[in-house]
């Protein structure tokens, strides 16, 4: 299962368009505390989330990697530099999409961190 973590419905509604099209089951959270609840209740395989939206944020990005250490993360957003790029790399994000994102790139960074997973083993 992927996480989509995006406050935006018509950006969040793409993004799933695109990972569909990969096979994997997904599922949606509009703002930091639905995705952190989300988390909770069932691991993911990877984390697409929004840096800027309701309960997001750098210390959001830090409480998904302490509540779901060793899962892939995806960062994506509008309001980006090197310095924040900088702070999400260290606190463990593997790929890093300044808005607007390019979805082939988007969508290559997805299958390079699932890797083997995306032969059907994806729940």
């Amino acid at each position: 299962m992927v996480l989509i973590a995006e406050d935006d419905q018509e950006m969040r509604s793409l993004l799933c368009d695109e990972l569909y099209d990969l096979g994997v089951s997904i599922r949606e959270a509009a703002d930091g505390d639905e995705a952190l609840r989300l988390v909770l209740d069932a691991r993911p395989s990877l984390i697409l989330t929004d840096l800027r939206m309701p309960a997001g944020g750098l210390d959001y990005i830090s409480r998904l990697r302490t509540f779901a250490p060793g899962v892939p993360m995806v960062l994506i957003t509008s309001f980006g530099d090197p310095q924040t790029k900088a702070d999400a790399i260290a606190i463990g994000v593997e790929a890093y999409f300044d808005k607007p994102v390019r979805l082939s790139e988007l969508r290559g960074a997805v299958r390079r961190l699932l890797g083997p997973a995306l032969d059907g083993k994806i729940d």
